[in-house]
């Protein structure tokens, strides 16, 4: 089943201010690629206080994400750099 990505506010605007360009073209294809097809298996769950979301690693940049099963729909929240 692929799922639908949801960017927010906060993490679009990071990919388009804060990554480099080649780091958000990554990003995007990771997204809408590996990311909608398989969110529970390119990831891993995050524990307290984040509990509930997932990260994911690409590159130097971690994606967090918040995953919704029963609509099918995953929440892309938060787009930074690992430091």
């Amino acid at each position: 089943m692929t799922f639908y990505i949801v960017v927010t506010r906060t993490a679009g605007r990071q990919l388009a201010e804060r990554l480099s360009e080649s780091a958000a073209t990554a990003c995007v294809e990771f997204l809408f690629g590996p990311l909608a097809d398989e969110p529970h298996r390119v990831g891993a769950p995050l524990r307290a206080p984040f509990t509930g979301q997932w990260r994911a690693r690409r590159g130097e940049y971690r994606v967090r994400y918040r995953i919704d099963d029963a609509n099918g729909i995953v929440y892309v929240l938060d787009i930074d750099h690992r430091r």
